[in-house]
């Protein structure tokens, strides 16, 4: 998470950044402890979730849980766009 803040132009304060890095790490657990099954790598996943959060962050939202599910919310929204490969 850390990562994707510093690749940001808006600058957080630290206390800002603790409250981003909890929302993601809530995120995260919320996503594994659903028992959802990634395939290869989960960094594309963990990416699009940090980068939601940032994203709502910067616009004024530092709710942890509704930046978390905000960005729970989203990730559904692109599985369930996401073309399916034939049977």
């Amino acid at each position: 998470m850390l990562s994707y803040i510093k690749g940001q132009s808006i600058a957080f304060s630290p206390e800002e950044v603790i409250l981003l890095v909890g929302a993601f790490d809530k995120t995260w657990h919320t996503v594994l402890a659903g028992g959802v099954k990634l395939e290869g790598d989960a960094g594309p996943v963990r990416a699009m979730l940090a980068k939601r959060i940032i994203e709502n962050a910067s616009r004024g939202e530092l709710n942890q849980d509704r930046l978390c599910n905000d960005a729970l919310d989203h990730w559904a929204a692109n599985l369930l766009s996401a073309p399916r490969p034939p049977k």
